[in-house]
């Protein structure tokens, strides 16, 4: 099957980028730290994580090494991941998704999180 750029990122792609970037912020390490460690601008990484450029055999070994983690969690194929976990994987992959939630988690008020919640979930619907 030909690959069509207009067509926008393949889902693995964009799949094995949000795990880079799940594992990456979980480990607290900058798109600079892990670029330096495999030899990469930080831009290269950017685009890996968004599913943007793909990620070759060999630099995904040296990712995985680099998050300390394999190259089947990177890829999907260990920890069980369940197709719901799959999609919430997926929605970290969106720019400024950890960030959201990171800031979410730190309101002290259920209250005030729950507005959050509504809020988010009326602007969705427009």
């Amino acid at each position: 099957m030909p690959l069509d750029d207009a067509l926008g990122p393949d889902p693995v792609d964009v799949a094995i980028g949000a795990r880079m970037r799940l594992r990456r912020k979980s480990l607290g390490i900058s798109q600079g730290v892990l670029s330096e460690r495999v030899g990469v601008s930080f831009q290269q990484i950017q685009k890996y994580e968004r599913g943007a450029n793909r990620v070759s055999g060999s630099m995904l070994v040296a990712i995985a090494a680099a998050l300390d983690t394999t190259v089947g969690w990177l890829v999907g194929e260990e920890g069980g991941l369940s197709d719901a976990a799959d999609e919430i994987v997926g929605a970290l992959a969106i720019t400024g998704a950890v960030d959201l939630l990171e800031a979410f988690a730190a309101i002290p008020r259920a209250s005030a999180r729950a507005a959050l919640v509504t809020l988010a979930q009326e602007m969705a619907d427009r």
